[in-house]
């Protein structure tokens, strides 16, 4: 129902691997329309939603610089296409499925994408489209966290939502730690400080200058982004207050 978030706009940070399925790259069919349809559903509510796009399920910078023996700048500029790719993808899908969208890159690419304007980003908010942003921050060596903790300010959004693959953020790897423990929140400092991974410094930073509420979350559960758009109590919340100890995760 329209209306029934706490939140007036968030900026929602998808990996590229969402996009694919664990453990191979590309572009899954059943993946990008799980995404979709989980924002298409958290869009209901009322709350605009802008959605920065990952990159890795096509091609990681760092990676490629080192295997290709080029310039990191170079590598970097042909990560932020596999994000564009990404946004062209998903742009299609949630179109399919009835929700209108626009997709906008901080690289000039006239025929895929509008360039990204601020005040044009908000006149598509106005318009209940839901916004999809792509190509980083359009500079090498920035990560796309970096991308959504700055387009999340700038945009004046109420909460930074990281889509991850677990439920929240624990003191070590769930996985491989079956002693890990989840916190239901931290502060800026405390995540910075104990080293948990949660977004690079960068990114951390900024969200922390800017009093921007982080909430890490798993966008695999079905239903999990419309519940933490609603204002449910899911996943870590980051912020600039002190954290409750961690609880135990039960087996």
């Amino acid at each position: 129902m329209a209306g029934s978030s706490p939140y007036r706009r968030v900026l929602l940070k998808i990996s590229g691997e969402s996009f694919c399925r664990p453990g191979e790259s590309g572009i899954d069919p059943e993946s990008l329309s799980h995404i979709a349809n989980e924002i298409v559903e958290a869009a209901a509510s009322g709350t605009q939603i802008a959605v920065v796009t990952g990159g890795g399920n096509i091609i990681r910078g760092a990676d490629l610089a080192a295997r290709l023996e080029i310039d990191q700048s170079t590598a970097d500029y042909m990560g932020m296409l596999g994000t564009v790719m990404n946004g062209m993808a998903l742009k299609e899908r949630l179109e399919q499925m009835g929700q209108p969208a626009r997709l906008m890159s901080a690289i000039s690419l006239p025929a895929l994408a509008e360039s990204f304007v601020r005040k044009r980003a908000l006149r598509h908010f106005d318009k209940n489209r839901v916004l999809i942003l792509s190509a980083g921050t359009g500079n090498p060596f920035f990560t796309t966290d970096t991308c959504a903790s700055l387009r999340a300010t700038e945009l004046n959004c109420d909460v930074l939502l990281k889509a991850t693959k677990v439920d929240g953020i624990y003191t070590s790897d769930p996985k491989t730690n079956p002693d890990a423990t989840k916190f239901d929140r931290l502060s800026f400092r405390e995540a910075v400080e104990l080293q948990l991974g949660v977004m690079d410094i960068t990114a951390m930073s900024m969200c922390m200058e800017h009093d921007l509420p982080i909430i890490v979350f798993n966008y695999h559960k079905a239903g999990n982004i419309r519940r933490v758009v609603e204002g449910e109590q899911i996943g870590t919340l980051v912020n600039a207050t002190d954290s409750i100890k961690p609880k135990a995760v039960s087996s």
